[in-house]
């Protein structure tokens, strides 16, 4: 219902505020189409900081979504791609002197009127779909965690920014814990998503030195082999990111109360993806491994009783 004074509103007022309600519902359906696992956990969050959430997520699926869409066979050149990261980036630019023009952009620049995200985080989220255009495998984890730093650190400095944090005395600083989550939650999805990957966008995220390690080919991942080698180079990876959610943890301490329930939730859900995936047997080169609403719904009620300074 319209609150006190809204019939005082000048009809371009009205039609402002209709248009942000309608961009916060766009950014809305996006958050729980395309990030499931995000999403129950942004649930949780008062109105006003999942909003902004939804918002920020929103623009960062638009963004990648360029280049996943072009990489799986959508028919669009790596140049037009490029010309549509070029025109994110200038709504970027429009969005942060408070001039969007399109929905998404209207919505993350109302968000940016009560939450200090910095623009360095989206320009690293495209900086990195910029480097899907042209690179699909990675020598080296330093090289590919140069990678999650482009497109996971946004997540870090966004959900930081809006979650609210402050450093603790004898404990990490949130900016670093708030990395290495945003790192697990990377390393989950490259871990997650072998198989799509390969077949959608011939694309391999597992460092080749680590293949030569293992003894692992590149033919045995594209035949979906599940030899002895590549479930034990699997395990690795599985073992790795299980390792930056124990580094991560002390981050869960230094958010804000009212956001922590949805930073655990979340941060609980992907470490439930890497238990399903080592329960399949590493079973990454078929349909994506993902998690049943009731399990999410499970996690999220213990989230209301659960110790959420830990996993």
């Amino acid at each position: 219902a319209p609150g006190p004074g809204a019939s005082r509103m000048t009809p371009r007022a009205k039609s402002a505020a209709g248009s942000l309600r309608a961009a916060d519902r766009l950014c809305r359906r996006v958050a729980h189409r395309a990030g499931p696992n995000f999403s129950v956990g942004f649930r949780l969050l008062p109105a006003e900081k999942r909003r902004a959430v939804y918002a920020a997520y929103a623009f960062c699926r638009f963004v990648d979504d360029e280049v996943d869409e072009a990489a799986a066979g959508a028919g669009t050149g790596g140049t037009a791609i490029a010309g549509a990261l070029d025109r994110w980036e200038l709504e970027l630019d429009r969005v942060y002197r408070g001039r969007p023009e399109r929905p998404v952009g209207l919505a993350l620049a109302a968000a940016l009127e009560r939450f200090p995200v910095p623009r360095a985080a989206f320009e690293g989220l495209i900086a990195g779909c910029r480097l899907d255009l042209s690179k699909t495998r990675y020598a080296t984890f330093a090289e590919l965690l140069e990678y999650c730093r482009l497109v996971a650190g946004t997540i870090s400095s966004i959900s930081l920014s809006i979650f609210g944090a402050d450093e603790r005395r004898g404990a990490p600083p949130p900016t670093e814990t708030g990395d290495h989550l945003s790192t697990a939650f990377q390393l989950t999805n490259v871990l997650r998503d072998v198989g799509e990957d390969l077949r959608e966008r011939r694309r391999i995220y597992l460092p080749a030195d680590e293949l030569r390690r293992f003894g692992v080919e590149e033919a045995d991942l594209f035949l979906g082999r599940r030899t002895e080698a590549v479930t034990a180079l699997l395990r690795f990876q599985l073992e790795r990111a299980r390792d930056y959610y124990r580094r991560a943890e002390p981050v869960l301490a230094s958010i804000h109360a009212d956001a922590r329930r949805c930073a655990w939730l979340m941060g609980r859900v992907y470490l439930a993806v890497l238990d399903r995936i080592e329960a399949s047997g590493f079973a990454v080169f078929g349909p994506r491994i993902g998690l049943s609403a009731a399990t999410k719904l499970g996690l999220a009620a213990r989230s209301l009783t659960a110790e959420t300074t830990r996993w």
